[in-house]
């Protein structure tokens, strides 16, 4: 059972700093500019032996007429419901203001215990000037001051959350669950294919470009199989990536892919693979990772019934060696193989930790080798005599012979064909290795 903590408050508290200041990582974008943070999202901690997660959440704002203020309101309501203890933090140095009293206002009708954490605290008279948060009226708990950027005050009022905790909770719930990403360029409808997933609006979507800056990370379920979808901001050429927030939302992106299992490449059906989707593809191979592209705004696209074949033979040309990555065609807008796509990443997944028996590999792939043996090397015979699954998180086969420095790679391409033709590897790098026997 998972103990959930959420922080809020109004834009610039500084509370993607306590978040990653909980979670012991730098996860939460953090930046001078109000509204970095659009998106609800979480991470975990741990305190005096009791495990919770931690939503970092947007800035509050009420009367704004912004479109993403709405969006960010909803989400910011939605982890004051899925919270056990909640933090509202406000800020030091500018004092109370109208905003924090708006938001009060909304916190209390809330059960759930409401800690007021004062930040940026940094100096004893700031700690005094905490006490005027008091008259916000929404706690029952004494006023925490505390600086989030050096961690002064915060195990005064982590020894108070946990209080609130029945259970130890759980060290990371995640460690053993599969982790699917999704990544692609700005606008090809990552957030909208996941909200569609889940039936609610877990990311903020709209037509603008760059609206998720954070990787979201949400725990999915399918046909009872758990599983962990991240959305992630949309990777643009070098180039064009201008802002600072920006740029630390594609290393965020690239950082989720490091950390998935299987990536889903997002593509737009209108303009077809393109040179930075080539660019994530290969990115996913170096990192051992499974692949398959999502084929989005089908329904855009005027089509007969030799349409998807001809694109799909265009992408096939392009990934050259790579061919055993999967392609799916779907249109996220008509939920059409919304579902059919999160199966075919679970199967992925699936080959990706797939063992094979050590008997079974070497009747099946003794013959091939019998069959076409490696060729000889200045009048020398290359006998390769055994070969098993290494135990690794994707598949690594070492193979047994007398002369491994002389086997080049047109002979070990032909190793792998052989090893996909008899085990499904379908959207998975398969590596081989050769070892003297």
């Amino acid at each position: 059972m998972a103990n959930i903590v959420a922080i809020v408050g109004r834009p610039n508290v500084g509370k993607s700093t306590l978040f990653n200041r909980l979670v012991e990582e730098r996860k939460a974008i953090e930046d001078n500019m109000s509204g970095v943070t659009r998106d609800r999202h979480y991470g975990h901690a741990q305190w005096a032996g009791k495990f919770f997660s931690v939503i970092d959440t947007g800035g509050y704002v009420t009367g704004s007429t912004d479109m993403y203020e709405a969006e960010i309101r909803k989400q910011v309501k939605l982890a004051i419901e899925e919270a056990d203890v909640i933090l509202f933090i406000v800020d030091c140095h500018t004092g109370m203001t109208d905003l924090d009293s708006e938001f009060a206002k909304e916190l209390r009708s809330s059960k759930k215990p409401i800690y007021v954490v004062a930040n940026k605290a940094d100096n004893q008279e700031k700690s005094f000037a905490a006490h005027e948060f008091y008259a916000l009226g929404v706690t029952d708990f004494e006023v925490y001051p505390i600086a989030s950027a050096s961690g002064s005050g915060t195990g005064e009022l982590l020894d108070a959350v946990i209080t609130h905790f029945e259970e130890e909770g759980d060290e990371d719930p995640d460690a053993n669950t599969p982790k699917i990403s999704i990544l692609g360029r700005p606008n090809v409808g990552k957030s909208s294919f996941l909200n569609a997933l889940i039936g609610k609006d877990r990311s903020i979507v709209t037509d603008e470009a760059g609206t998720t800056r954070d990787s979201i990370h949400t725990r999915y379920q399918l046909f009872g199989q758990d599983f962990i979808i991240t959305d992630t901001a949309g990777i643009r050429k070098k180039s064009k990536v201008t802002e600072d927030v920006e740029f630390y939302s594609v290393m965020r992106s690239l950082r989720t892919l490091e950390e998935s299992d299987v990536v889903i490449v997002m593509v737009d059906a209108t303009r077809g693979l393109e040179s930075q989707d080539m660019n994530l593809i290969s990115l996913a191979i170096k990192n051992n990772k499974g692949v398959m592209i999502m084929v989005n705004k089908w329904d855009l696209i005027e089509k007969d019934h030799k349409t998807m074949g001809k694109i799909k033979e265009d992408m096939m040309e392009k990934l050259g060696e790579n061919k055993w990555i999967p392609i799916i065609f779907t249109s996220v807008i008509e939920k059409q193989r919304i579902l059919q796509a999160i199966e075919l990443a679970v199967k992925v997944y699936e080959n990706k930790t797939r063992r094979i028996s050590t008997s079974k590999l070497n009747d099946l792939m003794l013959a091939e080798i019998e069959r076409y043996p490696p060729p000889a090397w200045k009048g020398k015979y290359i006998k390769i005599k055994y070969t098993t699954q290494l135990p690794t998180k994707n598949p690594v086969f070492a193979f047994f012979c007398n002369l491994p420095q002389y086997i080049k790679s047109p002979y070990t391409r032909y190793l792998e064909n052989r090893l996909r033709e008899h085990f499904d590897f379908e959207g998975v790098p398969v590596k081989i290795i050769y070892k003297n026997k």
